[in-house]
């Protein structure tokens, strides 16, 4: 008998996470979905990835809290700091924005190192995005292939011979290339979200609603989320 490898899958609640549960599902892994609570402004991404987990029916979903509000310094964790607005899609991905929650994305895969070898998991599958991004300095190829370093050199399995797989299969795929994947895939849109902001309707303006929104129309699928602003507006 074959034995199903498992695999580690960050799952935020948004569209990018979505499509790598679905693709690490479809490539047979038996998947542990890991939700991160990090204090960030909403709940409603916790609530997303709840949904998401249940419609695919993952064996394993667990939502951790690791509070980063402690560190500060993003508008996604203090309150204090307004989220960027109405940005030009040309500037989305030039320079840092005040989104970003300094070393997230290495928290994040530190704590999903360890549960995948506690786990005994082959893989770490994480939703990074370097192509239509907010210029975060953590979704870039470099930090994952040094990241895979880490799991080699850092844990009892790499000393081993067998590191965990640090994996990103979004890594250089447009947005529009992830809803086209994505829709192929069956992945419930309906059910994500991805709006910095925790309102009725996602806002349509922030730069991960943009991003979004660019996808959408390049894939030619409607998003079936409500804006409150029309996408027109953000073409």
């Amino acid at each position: 008998m074959v034995r199903v490898q498992k695999a580690v899958v960050l799952l935020s609640g948004g569209m990018d996470s979505a499509t790598a549960l679905a693709m690490t599902l479809k490539e047979g892994f038996d998947v542990i979905a890991l939700t991160l609570d990090y204090g960030q402004r909403h709940r409603r991404e916790i609530a997303a990835a709840k949904r998401v987990a249940a419609h695919f029916r993952v064996r394993e979903h667990r939502v951790v809290s690791l509070d980063l509000t402690a560190i500060g310094g993003s508008a996604l964790t203090d309150q204090r700091i307004p989220i960027p607005e109405g940005r030009p899609m040309q500037e989305i991905g030039r320079g840092i924005p005040a989104t970003y929650v300094p070393a997230r994305n290495t928290i994040f895969l530190s704590y999903a190192l360890g549960l995948a070898e506690a786990a005994g998991a082959a893989a770490i599958v994480i939703a990074a995005n370097f192509v239509d991004f907010s210029g975060y300095v953590d979704c870039r190829p470099e930090f994952y292939r040094a990241f895979q370093e880490v799991a080699r050199l850092g844990t009892k399995r790499g000393v081993e011979g067998h590191p965990i797989e640090i994996r990103t299969p979004l890594i250089e795929m447009s947005k529009a290339d992830i809803v086209r994947t994505g829709e192929s895939l069956g992945v419930p849109w309906a059910l994500t979200w991805s709006c910095y902001h925790g309102r009725a309707k996602a806002c349509g303006v922030c730069d991960s609603c943009q991003l979004r929104l660019k996808g959408f129309r390049e894939a030619g699928i409607e998003d079936p989320l409500p804006y409150a602003r029309p996408a027109a507006k953000n073409a």
